[in-house]
């Protein structure tokens, strides 16, 4: 049954980052926006909405340009991270790391790209679940393997055992800095005895508990692992006119689209993938227990994108009819909420009759904002980013699509603009049942308190949102929508059933590895007030840490004016510079 309220019812390598504020440039990207339609409804910056913990891509193709590639399949999965961005590159003895703080476009230009030469490419994009949002912990992550060679890794997930884990590998092995999940599987291979990357890979895997998409290389060979449980997508695809052998792995298939790759299957649960001049190779580290994040559909995949046989756009649609029939209503307009509602009001709209209709107007080039120059201005922040359009909206009802609701907050606001536009009546549907519970796989909900659905019924968010009706489609639904048996889909932040056990030391939060307590993006800033510089920015623009709003909001009092006169100066480099 569908949710229904309503009002009447080393030597080896070089790890570099830029010694200067990255440019907007006239190079492979400008703006950085490479999600732009598919951004999704991220309006307010106290409710970011879900974020997924990175993307990653990796190229083995000799004679080509792996760092151009690169660079492009990661401006294609932007969506899955805008706090950091990198590239490692090997030429068959080493590998050169260059990462920083920043969109993809911002990361990168065409002087560093062209400096970035060999046959082998990592790149990741990253929003943090595990660690700060610090230089130390973007990626790929680099170490020195004991058994020789360098090794670069990025990854997209969350691991649930990283405690443990880090007691037995210990602070020495661990060391440089970075604390997140994803430095520990890079140091657990490096401190391996080997005498291969391969060998160290299928020993270390089966220690992992919970989600892991990886890609890594050393300074020859391109890698690629998924955990047995397959929790986020990553496929394998090959350069079109290549038959010699040019791989990329990635984590949606749109990527393989961006950069003229043909996709060829999915690197399956529990498989490590070995990539070479002798073509790919499989090793079966663990048996597969597919459990698809179902969430994956619902947002955080791009619509072109295809997992388990099933186009996401597809299913995005299908969600939106069976919605209609769930939870019809009577109104005059069907609306989005850009761009990640679109498809789904597509689909509510044929199923109910009702006409489709842009009622909000995007745009697409206002990034987020870690800096509000007064209390005022945040207030209104939500203009900067949707304007509704009063002629197609005064006078009607309207029924309003978003993809899901967190917090609630751009959606409160939503509802007080279009009634301020004229709206008569305001129902909202959600395509994804009410998410109830965290996620401890690399979504970075909110704790299960600051999740609105977790602690009030339908009705209760109904008058809160100030709306005359809301429904979600129910879980049943869901799930048909996407064609997947239903034992084969994660569902925990819907259902609460996590496929991956957890413990209460899995629960302490994404600060787990540091020892001195969370440095999230506005303790950074606080600090650079005081020292009147910004560190670790680097002019760019990434996103916040998912917090309490309040803290937001008392920075935002208490630092005012202060924060907006602050320059911005390099961050700190290592290594060489490129």
């Amino acid at each position: 049954m569908p949710h229904v309220a309503g009002s009447d019812d080393s030597a080896n390598s070089r790890e570099s980052t830029s010694a200067r504020p990255p440019e907007h440039h006239n190079g492979p990207g400008r703006d950085g926006s490479a999600r732009g339609d598919l951004a999704g409804s991220d309006l307010l910056d106290d409710d970011p909405g879900p974020r997924d913990a990175c993307g990653v891509f990796g190229v083995w193709a000799p004679g080509e340009d792996v760092a151009n590639l690169t660079y492009y399949g990661l401006y294609a999965l932007q969506h899955r991270g805008q706090e950091a961005a990198g590239i490692a590159v090997g030429d068959g003895r080493t590998v050169v790391v260059f990462k920083e703080l920043g969109l993809v476009a911002q990361v990168f230009d065409e002087i560093t790209l062209s400096s970035l030469s060999g046959h082998v490419a990592v790149g990741h994009t990253r929003y943090s679940t595990t660690g700060s949002s610090t230089w130390e912990n973007a990626q790929p992550s680099y170490r020195t393997a004991t058994f020789g060679g360098p090794i670069a890794l990025g990854h997209n997930g969350n691991l649930t055992n990283i405690v443990e884990l880090a007691s037995v590998l210990g602070e020495r092995e661990r060391g440089l800095g970075a604390t997140t999940d994803s430095d520990l599987i890079t140091a657990m291979l490096a401190a391996h005895p080997g005498p291969t990357l391969a060998e160290a890979a299928m020993d270390v895997l089966p220690q992992l508990k919970g989600a892991f998409s990886l890609a890594f290389s050393d300074a020859s060979t391109l890698y690629a692992a998924r955990d047995p449980h397959g929790i986020h997508p990553l496929v394998l695809g090959q350069l079109d006119g290549r038959p010699d052998g040019a791989w990329i792995v990635a984590s949606e298939t749109a990527a393989l689209d961006i950069v003229g790759a043909t996709f060829v299957r999915e690197i399956e649960p529990g498989e490590l993938l070995v990539i070479d001049a002798n073509g790919p190779r499989s090793l079966r580290f663990a048996e597969a227990d597919r459990h698809v994040c179902l969430f994956e559909y619902v947002y955080l995949a791009r619509p072109d994108t295809t997992i388990g046989g099933r186009s996401v756009h597809a299913t995005r649609v299908e969600v939106g009819r069976r919605l209609a029939l769930e939870a019809p209503a009577e109104a005059d307009l069907v609306i989005p909420v850009p761009q990640s509602g679109v498809p789904a009001a597509v689909g509510f709209a044929e199923a109910s009759g009702i006409p489709f209709g842009e009622g909000l107007v995007k745009n697409s080039y206002v990034g987020r904002t870690f800096i509000q120059p007064s209390q005022t201005i945040r207030q209104r922040g939500i203009r900067l980013k949707l304007n509704p359009l009063r002629d197609v909206i005064e006078g009607r009802r309207l029924v309003v699509v978003d993809d899901s609701i967190v917090r609630g907050n751009t959606q409160r606001a939503l509802i007080r603009m279009l009634r301020e536009a004229g709206a008569t009546e305001v129902h909202v549907r959600i395509s994804s049942p009410p998410v109830r519970w965290p996620c401890f796989y690399g979504i970075d909900f909110a704790t299960r308190s600051e999740l609105i659905a977790s602690g009030s019924g339908v009705e209760e968010i109904r008058q809160s949102l100030g709306a005359d009706s809301l429904a979600y489609v129910s879980l049943d639904e869901l799930i048909e929508a996407a064609e997947q048996p239903a034992d084969s889909l994660c569902r925990a932040c819907f259902d609460g059933i996590y496929p991956v056990p957890l413990t209460d030391a899995d629960k302490l939060g994404k600060y787990r590895l540091e020892s001195f307590g969370p440095q999230t993006t506005e303790e950074v800033i606080a600090q650079a007030v005081q020292a009147r510089v910004t560190l670790g920015m680097n002019g760019a623009d990434p996103s916040p840490d998912n917090h309490d709003a309040d803290l937001e909001a008392d920075l935002d009092a208490d630092l005012g004016a202060d924060i907006a006169a602050v320059p911005l100066v390099p961050t700190r480099t290592t290594g060489g510079s490129l």
